[in-house]
């Protein structure tokens, strides 16, 4: 999937530096094409809370720029956070009852998501040497089970999961759990 995978660096940059504020600009749209029920509420929340129990797992056992990340979630994709991110998209996706909010998520996982994987996947080779072999056994999104044999060299840690702040997604879904049983 890497070959598939080539954007023009300007572009990515661009992306990269337009993702948190471009945030905002999706949360002002999910609010005006949400159009929950309970039923969609009682579907979407369990997929989100899939994805945040992933990325908290991964949080936990990520060590950023100190050391590769190579066990837990990581044995299996090389991107668990953004997958944990999609999946809890997803579900709020879900749970607002919006083909279009299911379109726009799609485009931004493809259209911004997707350049800064790549470019933050070309920080990791030139931080880390044994970055490609890692990448050649381990698939950048889609997880592979089975064959996982590498030491986990940083089993999920609390303090880890506090330092990379990865509460702060849990309070994102709750505001916007709370926003939808509101709307509903």
């Amino acid at each position: 999937m890497t070959a598939l995978l080539r954007f023009p660096k300007p572009y990515a940059d661009t992306v990269a530096r337009l993702r948190v504020p471009g945030g905002f600009l999706i949360l002002a749209v999910f609010a005006w094409l949400a159009h929950p029920t309970v039923r969609s509420l009682e579907m979407g929340a369990p997929v989100s809370l899939l994805g945040l129990l992933l990325r908290g797992w991964a949080a936990g056992c990520l060590a950023k720029n100190r050391q590769l990340a190579i066990g837990g979630p990581y044995a299996y994709t090389r991107n668990p956070l953004y997958i944990g991110t999609l999946l809890v998209a997803a579900g709020l996706v879900l749970a607002a009852r919006s083909y279009a909010l299911a379109a726009l998520t799609a485009a931004v996982f493809l259209l911004i998501y997707l350049p800064v994987i790549e470019l933050e996947e070309q920080h990791l080779r030139v931080l880390f040497p044994e970055y490609p072999a890692y990448a050649a056994r381990v698939p950048m999104l889609i997880p592979r089970f089975g064959g996982a044999s590498q030491k986990n060299t940083h089993p999920f840690r609390w303090a880890r999961y506090l330092r990379n702040e990865e509460y702060q997604a849990g309070v994102a879904f709750i505001a916007g759990m709370l926003f939808l049983f509101w709307k509903l």
